[in-house]
């Protein structure tokens, strides 16, 4: 079961002392390698396939960070709460105007309330979307019916982290993908 992403440093200090092993996908096959294994293959990576990884250099030698780690003993689920945070709404809204629906880059996107904070709103995943600059302007203060806007889409919490999502089209992430994939359509249903 895919828990949650973490960062490189986390992982490879699970794997240096023996709770997580690395899972690599090679040929439509999972491989699993423990950190001596994997520094092994890092090091015959790092020869013929070196941009196929992001690599943490020590004074001996290089190591690719594995993509997909597998822990080895753990109690509980993290909590899964998606963080409410300017990159996730802009990647939840798809870097869209929520009033006008064209795509701009985030820096000349905004967040808008869509009940205006001096109209009683909060500043909660319900009531932020991603916003024009020339339509937060013409919004102003107001509701988007007092505005004379609509709103494309009504805005919700996400169940899942949205950037995760994002990311997972890019090449560098393929591995995910494909154990996700795997793991969705193979795993028992209760």
């Amino acid at each position: 079961m895919a828990i949650r992403v973490t960062t490189a440093r986390r992982a490879l200090s699970l794997l240096f002392r023996d709770l997580a092993e690395v899972i690599h996908v090679e040929d439509d096959q999972y491989l699993s390698y423990d950190f001596d294994s994997w520094c092994e293959v890092s090091q015959v990576k790092q020869r013929f396939e070196p941009h196929n990884f992001d690599w943490v250099s020590t004074i001996r030698f290089s190591l690719a960070v594995p993509r997909i780690i597998r822990l080895t003993l753990y109690d509980r689920l993290p909590q899964r709460q998606v963080k409410f945070n300017r990159r996730n709404i802009f990647a939840r809204d798809g870097n869209r105007c929520q009033y006008c629906g064209r795509k701009f880059p985030t820096s000349e996107l905004s967040l808008d309330h869509v009940v205006p904070r001096s109209q009683g709103g909060r500043t909660t995943w319900e009531n932020i979307v991603c916003c024009c600059l020339d339509c937060n302007v013409r919004k102003g203060g107001r509701t988007p019916t007092q505005a004379g806007l609509k709103l494309i889409t009504a805005p919700v919490k996400p169940r899942r982290s949205p950037v995760i999502a994002m990311e997972m089209s890019s090449t560098r992430y393929r591995s995910w993908k494909q154990f996700l994939d795997h793991a969705y359509w193979s795993v028992e249903l209760k």
